[in-house]
């Protein structure tokens, strides 16, 4: 049974979209990380050194493999990973975030687009 152009493309994208959503995991976590340190939770973090050890290491980790993350998933697609990751990297997290939202945006376009062309 041949399978559609658009199944196909489905397939290819699957790889990239897996690692678009490890990244925006990633950045999650690292928010949610900092997000400890700022005034309404900050006294309860300072106040426990294994919490701000905890909490540095998840940062520490979590912020360099989401912008990793979204450079694979830029590769996957077959584009250039140089501007998404600068702007992961100098705007975070809402480069990152903004990023993030507009791969995947093309991720669930380009294969309605190029089914429609190809009609």
């Amino acid at each position: 049974m041949a399978r559609s152009n658009s199944e196909t493309l489905e397939m290819i994208n699957k790889p990239a979209r897996r690692a678009l959503a490890d990244s925006a995991l990633a950045l999650v976590a690292a928010v949610a990380a900092i997000a400890m340190f700022l005034p309404p939770m900050v006294n309860d973090t300072t106040g426990s050194v294994p919490r701000m050890v905890a909490l540095g290491l998840v940062i520490a980790v979590a912020i360099p493999l989401h912008w990793v993350l979204l450079g694979i998933g830029v590769r996957r697609m077959r584009r250039s990973a140089i501007a998404p990751v600068a702007a992961a990297v100098l705007l975070f997290p809402i480069g990152g975030a903004a990023a993030l939202i507009l791969l995947l945006w093309l991720l669930h376009e380009e294969p309605q687009a190029l089914s429609a062309a190809s009609r």
